[in-house]
C-alpha cells in the first residue's frame, strides 16, 4: 500500500508555491525598469548622436538649470498675421504662454504640416521641448529653424543655449559670434545668450 504524504508536506508545497510567485513577480518589476530604462534612455544619450558630445557627469545637468533659459521667449511676443491665419499657430503661442509645454508641441506640429518651411514653428517646438528637459528633440528643432532660416536670430540664442546645458561653452560662444553678426544694432538675442554665457563660466568657475 503506497505510502500517504508526510505529515507538513502540502504546507510545505503551499509556501513554497507562494514564495515561487512572489520571486516571479519581483523579477517582474525588474525586468521591467530596466527595459523602460533602455527604451526611455537619458536625455545626455539622446543628445549625443546630435552635438557629438561625450557622456558627462550627473552634476553638469543639475546646475545647468541655475543658466538663464531666456528673456526673449518666455514673453512670447506676438508675431505676424500668420498666427491670424493659422488656428494651429494661435494655440501653439497660448499653450507657450500657459507653460503648456507638451499641448504647445502638439499644436505646432500640426502646423508645421500646413507651413514646413516655418522656421519660427520649429524654434518654438525647440523651446517647448527645451523646457521639458528633452535637449535631443530640441536641438534637432532648432538646427531644423537654422536649415530653414540661417538668419533666424532666436534659434541662434537657443541653441546656444542649449548647448551650455550639455557643457559645450565652446558651441555657444560660436553662436554668439553669429549673432553679433546677425544684429547689425543691439538685439535681445544677442544679449540673452551673452548672459547665458557669463552665468556658465561663473558657475563653471572659469
Amino acid at each position: 500500500m503506497a505510502a500517504g504524504p508526510a505529515p507538513g508536506s502540502h504546507q510545505f508545497e503551499k509556501t513554497a508555491m507562494i514564495r515561487a510567485v512572489a520571486l516571479a513577480m519581483m523579477l517582474g518589476v525588474l525586468v521591467s525598469g530596466v527595459a523602460a530604462h533602455i527604451i526611455t534612455p537619458g536625455w545626455r544619450t539622446a543628445i549625443a548622436p546630435l552635438v557629438g558630445v561625450r557622456d558627462r557627469p550627473v552634476e553638469t545637468a543639475a546646475t545647468a538649470e541655475a543658466w538663464p533659459i531666456c528673456t526673449s521667449m518666455a514673453s512670447v511676443a506676438p508675431d505676424a498675421d500668420w498666427a491670424q491665419l493659422d488656428p494651429d499657430f494661435k494655440a501653439g503661442k497660448k499653450a507657450l504662454r500657459a507653460e503648456n509645454w507638451s499641448g504647445a508641441i502638439a499644436a505646432f506640429e500640426l502646423a508645421a504640416l500646413r507651413d514646413p518651411t516655418n522656421a519660427d514653428i520649429q524654434n518654438y517646438i525647440g523651446y517647448a521641448y527645451r523646457r521639458m528637459r528633452q535637449m535631443g528633440p530640441a536641438i534637432g528643432h532648432y538646427q531644423k529653424a537654422l536649415l530653414l532660416n540661417a538668419r533666424h536670430r532666436s534659434a541662434h540664442e537657443h541653441l546656444g543655449e542649449a548647448y551650455l546645458v550639455l557643457g559645450e561653452p565652446a558651441k555657444a560662444q560660436q553662436l554668439l559670434v553669429a549673432l553679433e553678426n546677425l544684429c547689425l544694432l543691439p538685439c535681445e538675442e544677442y544679449d540673452d545668450l551673452k548672459r547665458a554665457i557669463a552665468a556658465y563660466k561663473t558657475l563653471a568657475g572659469h
